[in-house]
């Protein structure tokens, strides 16, 4: 394997202002996470011990096997949202491993409105089943919540990626065999209460667990029946008469304990395995990539120096090095598992997309997963390059990305617009998982781009109507809502709010956490039955 050389002069001021300018960025997305994990008010924190109850973070603490990592998905999904105060979207979701083995565990905040779901709560859960389903992960979900947020039910409940999905979902992961295992620590109600029913364990709280289709205020209303929770839907009920709950569990600690004997007793499986190297740290600090990134998105800078910093000894077998250039293809290892790495070095062409295609194809003959990194504006257009097949060549390579079966892995490094997201495997092309950086932007075009091309339009418009062009004062109102709207839409945040991505990395930190992921993904076998690709138009 080569050793990639850098050329990054870390003395150069050019380097000192971008090392700056992603510093601070670093800086704010750390104090965005502290407040969306440590932020409650202290009355709620009070009435939840009062009531004998955990914080869910402390209840991850006690779940998971001490010393492990813990990658937490969407650590910032309903960011400004709502009334600015569903932090994580109400609820907490991350892989982790307990009793030495990896687990995908979700668990209601009972901090925010009481653990009531909101929206963007149902888009988070379905997230976390798709992982659990694409990478074969044991499910584990701590509930407590007051069911769904009755003002937005409407955008809760009746569509095909709401909160019914989630009932589908168990469904098809109880066929494919994957276990799930929920705690119920609070008000299970509604159609919720399906969630536990549908697992394949049930332990109950004794006393703050309850299930129920209707709370007492609905028996109330609906029969004049008079009843406690615990009397219509508690431990007591599930789990000596209906038979819903599997194991009474004294109190929260309790029902935590009896989930890890539930892991330690699943049947082992084996994980999918790569051809190994040893683990070898890269030859440069990753906190150089602070000042490789260009602080202005417009402003190249090469993806060698980035995956320098990524991979095994920054070694790197690059593919078709004098071909497709402004596509950099190459094999290389990340914390000992090999990877086939695709990263942008400019837009791209005709030969980059038939470079990219077969690279692809490559990979997903041998078994080798694929990291993408994202730093891209899209296919070039124009008439010469319509005439030499840049439509068809692009297609080649969106069909290789969205039918090959190995994982797939993506981070957004800087800009990802139009059909570049879509061959560089942005979310719709099922990577595994999918990070951005803070600098990051994703968008049809960029804010400017998108303003000029409307200027272009307008002014043609006038030109057919016998008008003049528009002076320097319209130009500018037009543009400048369009760029205002494109900074505050097309931002990392933005995107982590909407769940668009599983999380905005620190650069510094993306090594370890693809090592994660990479790890977590080899719980699913490779398929080997469903290789080939679709028609490829010549």
């Amino acid at each position: 394997m080569d050793i990639i050389e850098t050329k990054v002069d870390t003395k150069s001021d050019e380097y000192k202002k971008n090392y700056e300018a992603m510093e601070a960025l670093v800086s704010d997305l750390k104090k965005e996470l502290k407040k969306a994990r440590e932020e409650r008010p202290q009355k709620t924190i009070d009435r939840l011990a009062a009531q004998g109850k955990l914080m869910i973070r402390k209840k991850l603490d006690m779940l998971l096997d001490k010393n492990t990592p813990f990658l937490e998905i969407a650590p910032l999904a309903a960011k400004g949202m709502y009334d600015g105060n569903v932090h994580s979207a109400g609820n907490v979701v991350g892989i982790g491993i307990v009793e030495g083995r990896e687990v995908i565990v979700s668990g209601s905040d009972a901090t925010i409105k009481g653990g009531a779901v909101y929206p963007m709560g149902v888009k988070k859960t379905l997230r976390c089943q798709t992982i659990a389903m694409e990478n074969h992960l044991p499910m584990i979900t701590f509930v407590d919540s007051a069911g769904a947020y009755l003002p937005l039910q409407s955008e809760v409940f009746p569509d095909v990626d709401d909160g019914g999905r989630v009932f589908y979902n168990q469904a098809i992961a109880s066929k494919m065999g994957i276990p799930q295992i929920t705690a119920v620590m609070g008000l299970c109600t509604a159609g919720a209460a399906y969630f536990p029913a549908m697992s394949d364990d049930v332990v109950h709280v004794k006393g703050t667990g309850a299930i129920f289709l209707g709370g007492p205020p609905l028996v109330l209303a609906a029969t004049g029946e008079e009843v406690t929770a615990e009397q219509l839907g508690g431990a007591m009920v599930h789990c000596t008469e209906s038979g819903v709950s599997d194991y009474f569990a004294e109190d929260e600690a309790h029902a935590i304990t009896i989930v890890r004997n539930i892991v330690k007793m699943l049947p082992k499986k084996e994980k999918t395995k790569l051809t190994m190297t040893d683990v070898k740290p890269p030859l440069y600090d990753s906190k150089e990539l602070y000042g490789i990134v260009s602080r202005d998105l417009r402003v190249p800078y090469d993806c060698r120096e980035v995956i320098a910093r990524l991979v095994d000894g920054s070694e790197f077998l690059e593919f078709k090095e004098l071909y497709g250039q402004t596509l950099v293809c190459g094999f290389a290892h990340i914390h000992g598992y090999p990877v086939g790495i695709l990263g942008n070095n400019g837009i791209l062409f005709s030969n980059s997309a038939l470079k990219a295609t077969q690279f692809i194809q490559l990979c997903d003959k041998r078994g080798i997963p694929l990291l993408f990194l994202q730093n891209i504006n899209g296919f070039i257009i124009g008439s010469q390059y319509e005439k030499l097949g840049i439509t068809k060549d692009g297609h080649k390579m969106v069909n290789a990305v969205s039918t090959c079966t190995v994982p797939k892995f993506t981070v957004i490094v800087g800009a990802s617009f139009g059909a570049g997201n879509y061959g560089m495997c942005g979310r719709a092309y099922s990577p595994r998982f999918l990070w951005m950086w803070p600098n990051a932007q994703i968008g049809v075009m960029g804010g400017e781009q998108a303003a000029d091309v409307l200027v272009t339009l307008r002014n043609d418009q006038n030109a057919k109507a016998g008008l003049p062009p528009l002076t320097p004062e319209e130009v500018d109102f037009i543009r400048k809502p369009i760029v205002d709207t494109a900074r505050s839409e097309m931002n990392a945040y933005h995107s982590t709010a909407n769940l668009w991505d599983d999380g905005i990395l620190d650069p510094a930190e993306t090594r370890d956490v693809l090592g994660l992921a990479i790890s977590a993904s080899l719980n699913a076998p490779l398929r080997h039955d469903v290789f080939g690709y679709g028609i490829y138009r010549m």
